[in-house]
């Protein structure tokens, strides 16, 4: 900023030279003024009412938009981030609003979260079902809606909680159709099933009307629900697959629908070797992994047949698992390079490392297991059994 000063020449005749300690204190007052006028002004600019709460919603709107961004990465951090800065309230109601309307959220994220078992978290999930409109709608028209609404976990426990509150909210709704929420659940996985087994290409042997007729006898506490009934559901599912929201990619309707199991692990390079976080998700006899959760598209696609699974040492990680051909042959995989072309894998193994012993072995156990056991026949069986041990009693 420029500094006024008098000057004496403009009057026609030479100054007289003023003392050091004057000419400092002069120089002294005109910036004190200048400073002061300055503040004023910013002043005035900061009280303004208006521009005042435009700053303030500015601020609220990035606060908001960092937050839903916070919350596809990691749902918990994203909805603590929100509450801190009291952009959402820590209630059941209001957080289950937030998932159910508020766009751009991942699908995936919204499932994890919905699916974490303490307290609050079971709350929000009866509370997110619950703004649900079921009535009148049959069982596979409710469940495309709720379907819709978020990507299943790939979790027996949070796809049991979840599937018990849609079970208990569509009976709420539709009062009389099943003689119980056991029923209602039982069933609902036999439509999820039957949407795999008919619209998987991997699935060669496909369930018939007849079949899926028979397969739900007496579940209805011992009594068969209506043919017609069945016949209607089946007939929905094979004239139109469920649809898996956008944000999961168009495709992963039939590929990721329900994986066998999914989590991070570490992953061996093959031309570079060192260790690289990856999010797996096994289905369908193969091993997909991905950068992040919320990738539409795989880095890399290991197709599990002819191969086998065992516990593998490494000097830097200690809980590895190694896949690799019996028969010596190199592993027929693809992978994604940089410029989004597809190559060949050119592994003779793969190594991957989990966090901790357990995981490691549950993941050999999943892997071995993918090619014969269906996601969710160990939950069925439970509740099928304890309809039956009720009938009975």
């Amino acid at each position: 900023m420029a500094i006024r000063r008098k000057d004496s020449f403009l009057w026609g005749k030479a100054p007289a030279a003023p003392r050091q300690g004057e000419a400092i204190k002069i120089h002294k007052f005109e910036l004190q003024d200048d400073i002061q006028k300055l503040r004023m002004e910013i002043d005035h600019v900061i009280h303004d009412p208006e521009q005042d709460e435009q700053n303030k919603a500015v601020v609220r709107n990035r606060r908001f938009l960092h937050g839903k961004k916070k919350f596809n990465m990691d749902p918990r951090k994203g909805v603590h981030y929100l509450v801190e800065h009291d952009l959402l309230e820590w209630r059941a109601d209001s957080v289950a609003e937030f998932l159910y309307k508020e766009e751009g959220l991942s699908k995936t994220a919204i499932g994890d979260f919905l699916g974490e078992r303490d307290e609050m978290h079971l709350e929000i999930l009866k509370s997110f079902v619950g703004l649900h409109e079921f009535s009148d709608l049959n069982l596979v028209q409710a469940l495309r809606q709720f379907l819709w609404s978020f990507r299943l976990p790939g979790e027996a426990q949070k796809i049991d909680r979840m599937m018990e509150a849609f079970a208990t909210r569509y009976c709420d709704c539709n009062p009389g159709v099943f003689q119980s929420t056991d029923t209602c659940y039982i069933l609902s996985f036999a439509v999820i099933m039957l949407n795999t087994s008919l619209h998987n290409p991997n699935v060669k042997d496909k369930p018939s009307q007849q079949r899926f007729v028979s397969m739900n006898r007496g579940i209805n506490h011992g009594e068969d629900l209506s043919i017609e009934l069945l016949t209607k559901l089946y007939t929905s599912i094979r004239s139109e697959p469920f649809k898996i929201p956008e944000d999961d990619g168009n495709d992963l309707t039939l590929t990721f629908f329900n994986p066998d199991r999914e989590g991070w692990l570490l992953k061996m390079g093959g031309r570079v070797k060192t260790w690289k976080r990856r999010w797996f998700i096994l289905t369908d006899s193969c091993l997909y992994y991905f950068k992040y959760t919320t990738d539409q598209d795989p880095v890399g696609i290991i197709p599990l047949e002819n191969l086998s699974v065992r516990k593998s040492q490494d000097t830097s990680k200690p809980y590895c698992l190694e896949l690799y051909n019996p028969k010596g042959q190199k592993i027929k995989a693809c992978k994604t390079e940089n410029k989004g072309r597809v190559v060949q894998g050119k592994h003779q193994s793969y190594k991957l490392s989990a966090a901790s012993a357990d995981e490691r072995d549950r993941w050999i156990d999943s892997i071995r297991a993918s090619v014969t056991k269906d996601p969710f026949y160990d939950l069925v069986s439970v509740r099928k059994r304890k309809i039956i041990s009720n009938t009975y009693m």
